[in-house]
């Protein structure tokens, strides 16, 4: 498999979408309920409401490590924001459902604090975000490899 990849960097931020025959409904539970969670990128534990943090088992990774993520957003069912510390001024992610005539579009930004690793954060979302379409069609997860080094370039470039 070559898959292509697809996101964009405007400024600091990095954007991905993927879109979705069904219904926002379920494209929500998709990326909030733990059960639907695991199956493209890992549990969650903890009470999930907004300014709470939960804890995020991140099952792709080596060692499955489990990791803190707060909620600083939830508005069901078009937007939910999570952030993580880390040494590297962490992730901010924001997830946004758009639903048209039964078509879900999902555009998903990480806001980035400098592009340098970029050709490495870009690949890996479009990973996990193949992960969850393949999930929702009762498909096999895709390989991580067929997506770096493979789409490094094409982050870089962007830069």
């Amino acid at each position: 498999m070559s898959p292509i990849p697809t996101g964009r960097l405007f400024g600091d931020d990095l954007v991905l979408t993927r879109t979705f025959r069904a219904p926002i409904a379920d494209v929500w539970a998709s990326l909030t309920e733990s059960e639907r969670t695991a199956r493209w990128f890992g549990p969650w534990q903890g009470d999930a409401a907004p300014g709470s943090t939960i804890k995020v088992q991140m099952v792709q990774e080596e060692g499955k490590p489990w990791v803190e993520m707060t909620i600083d957003a939830c508005e069901p069912p078009r937007r939910l924001a999570i952030s993580a510390g880390g040494e590297d001024g962490g992730w901010h992610l924001d997830l946004v459902l758009a639903e048209h005539a039964g078509v879900t579009e999902l555009r998903f930004t990480q806001h980035l604090t400098g592009t340098e690793g970029i050709g490495e954060v870009g690949p890996g979302w479009e990973y996990y975000l193949d992960a969850l379409v393949a999930s929702r069609d009762d498909q096999p997860a895709p390989n991580f490899d067929d997506y770096y080094p493979a789409m490094k370039e094409h982050f870089e470039a962007q830069r």
